[in-house]
């Protein structure tokens, strides 16, 4: 398969990736308390896992980084549904219940430690449903207590759902924290958060979080002395979504069409962070890897990290195919993952 002047192994290596849920002939032994076989994988769930190779990493002080808190799908996988039926085994969610293994992913979200002055500053882009969890994951074990500022791409679930749960953290931590947001996204939080918009409607003595809304344009701003440029994309036809650009950085978690206009805001990209759902093909809503390759032969980063997969991309078998692309082609393109830890320079 040919992508753009690129030449790609075949992408029936990743054929067994489209069929990832295959049927059982075999019977299944069934108890009082539900579907036995699951046992394992219920209790496997409840597990602390982490990614392998990234606890107990020592950065140096003056080092800032990109942490990522959630590589996946607005239903993060596994897929209680793929757990639970009796009749299809999903390889990736059943792996995915292994402590450890990488292809468990929450919701798309990265945090960006922004070493300014004397101190680092925590900057969060995008705080989903699943936003609890990630942190409970990698706040204590990474050592981050506050968070900055958080800067939304969008306002599905996935992207502003945890706002609520930033509660912990102006109750306990710090008195407030600031949101960058775009209009359209602000007026949707009116609706869905309108109590974190408008605390007067609070009971006396509800504790809710306290939030500094912050109205971006489509322009470069300032966010705790980090210059963050928006980056416009389409995320489903007639969607506004945006990505971020900072220092040589460029975040794009959710596209389905790159606008002309949006090109040279990537430019002399070192590193660029880019939507890939599945291996096959795009959504009407997200890029498929083939559709992110095409990009990352346009756009030309120096390396690309891929995020925002569902349950048909296995992490080993895809990364085994990326690999290939920088023998063949000098393409450094990866995977990332729940938990990967990025030194940077900004």
């Amino acid at each position: 398969m040919a992508v753009g002047s690129i030449r790609l192994p075949s992408l029936t290596s990743l054929a067994p990736l489209k069929r990832q849920c295959s049927y059982r002939s075999s019977g299944i032994s069934l108890s009082v308390n539900g579907f036995y076989p699951f046992k394992r994988i219920v209790q496997a769930c409840l597990q602390s896992s982490t990614a392998n190779g990234d606890i107990g990493v020592q950065l140096p002080d003056d080092q800032s980084e990109i942490i990522f808190m959630g590589t996946g799908t607005s239903e993060g996988i596994p897929r209680v549904s793929c757990l639970t039926n009796p009749l299809k085994t999903c390889p990736v969610c059943s792996k995915a219940t292994e402590p450890g293994n990488r292809n468990r992913r929450l919701n798309t979200s990265i945090l960006i430690r922004y070493l300014n002055s004397s101190r680092k500053s925590n900057i969060l882009i995008d705080v989903g449903k699943f936003f609890y969890h990630s942190a409970l994951r990698w706040f204590p074990a990474y050592g981050i207590r506050t968070i900055d500022a958080v800067i939304i791409t969008h306002s599905h679930a996935d992207a502003i759902g945890g706002l609520d749960d930033l509660r912990d953290w102006t109750n306990n931590v710090q008195p407030n924290i600031p949101i960058y947001v775009a209009e359209r996204d602000f007026e949707v939080m009116k609706k869905t958060h309108y109590y974190l918009v408008d605390t007067s409607v609070i009971l006396p003595g509800a504790a809710v979080s306290e939030l500094q809304f912050n109205i971006i344009p489509e322009e470069p701003l300032n966010v705790h002395g980090l210059k963050v440029t928006p980056i416009p994309v389409w995320h489903g036809r007639g969607y506004r979504s945006l990505g971020f650009r900072f220092g040589n950085i460029c975040y794009i978690s959710d596209v389905s069409e790159i606008p002309e206009e949006t090109y040279p805001l990537l430019q002399y990209c070192d590193i660029l962070i880019l939507d890939a759902l599945r291996p096959d093909r795009s959504s009407s809503t997200h890029f498929g890897l083939p559709r992110a390759l095409e990009e990352v032969q346009k756009i030309q980063p120096k390396r690309t990290l891929f995020t925002g997969m569902m349950h048909l991309m296995d992490h080993e078998e895809v990364s085994d195919y990326l690999s290939k692309l920088k023998v063949s082609e000098g393409l450094d393109v990866q995977l990332s993952y729940d938990g990967l830890r990025v030194p940077v320079t900004l």
